[in-house]
């Protein structure tokens, strides 16, 4: 299938807050890196919740074709990292978000609506 960056992104977006992901938001970092071409960042209030996020975000996108993503973090992680090559995504405990800033760290790139 091929991948469009855009269109992946608001399928992790509407999984995310489908599941009531907090403060979730999409940068696009296709300007500034490498890397990708988006990330998409959530938090989730604890242990559960960000599990139950990552795991809707993996159903959605491999509904829409997009399979096998290279995870970091799974089972009882408080920062879970999904990367679909083209858009990351990033979730969070609320403190863990707090801590490490994403947002901060990638300002060069621009946060988006879609």
């Amino acid at each position: 299938m091929n991948s469009n960056p855009k269109e992946m992104a608001k399928i992790a977006l509407d999984a995310l807050l489908d599941k009531k992901g907090e403060d979730v938001r999409v940068i696009d970092i296709s300007e500034v890196s490498t890397i990708a071409d988006f990330f998409v960042i959530a938090s989730g209030s604890n242990i559960n919740q960000v599990q139950a996020l990552v795991d809707n975000v993996e159903e959605q996108m491999h509904k829409a074709g997009y399979v096998d993503p290279k995870i970091e973090g799974h089972g009882s992680s408080t920062w879970v990292l999904m990367d679909y090559e083209d858009i990351i995504v990033h979730v969070f405990s609320e403190e863990d978000r707090s801590f490490y800033n994403l947002e901060r760290i990638w300002k060069d790139g621009k946060e988006i609506e879609l």
